[in-house]
């Protein structure tokens, strides 16, 4: 999809009341955990956010996801936008997400416009409360991945999210025998699950309201 094009949806559909909950659980595993949606967070959350980067790349629009390297954390190889916690030198979401995609993928603060914030997401298993946060650079980053952070940057096309062989699902087994029936993007050859899919199904209803 034409860069330009994107950007305009995004513009318009940022105008719009965020999809929130509704199009974040298009793409929820199931059954869903009763803690992502409680009205009442756990007292000790730890709060992060991720940068969800729109670029050019000949004419087209494009954003990075980032496969995390294999340790011992439950996020352990998985596909996820640049991001991390929140430091407390950090004066609020923006500054996290863009202290983070620097030190991620190389991406320079003063190359962002923002454009705004998406609904937050809380992930139990790691007890993160995520501030996605939506810009766009006019010019292609000199993506520089961090080793101990980073195994690969995927430069992702808007236009594959609208080709319907994307969406796939499985049933994941985890080492307590519990069953998810999860659905995700195949991105790349990567599966693309939880929150990052979740994040991801609001940004594309953002983009359909765009149309509107």
């Amino acid at each position: 999809m034409d860069f330009h094009h994107v950007v305009s949806l995004l513009k318009r559909g940022m105008e719009y009341p965020l999809p929130g909950k509704e199009a974040q659980m298009g793409m929820s595993p199931s059954p869903a955990d009763p803690d992502r949606f409680a009205s009442i967070l756990p007292n000790n959350h730890r709060k992060g956010a991720v940068l969800i980067l729109f670029y050019p790349d000949g004419g087209k629009a494009y954003f990075p996801l980032i496969k995390r390297p294999v340790y011992a954390g439950v996020h352990s190889g998985q596909i996820a936008f640049p991001g991390g916690k929140m430091d407390p030198e950090d004066q609020d979401e923006v500054d996290t997400a863009l202290r983070e995609a620097w030190e991620e993928v190389g991406v320079h603060p003063e190359q962002v416009k923002l454009l705004g914030k998406l609904s937050d997401l809380f992930i139990p298993s790691s007890n993160f409360l995520v501030s996605p946060i939506l810009g766009i650079a006019e010019e292609k980053p000199l993506f520089v991945p961090e080793e101990r952070e980073v195994d690969r940057i995927i430069q992702t096309a808007v236009s594959a999210f609208y080709e319907p062989q994307i969406r796939k699902r499985k049933v994941l087994t985890f080492s307590d025998n519990f069953r998810l029936d999860t659905p995700y993007f195949e991105v790349d050859k990567e599966m693309v699950w939880g929150a990052t899919a979740m994040i991801l199904s609001e940004l594309l209803q953002i983009l359909e309201n765009g149309k509107k």
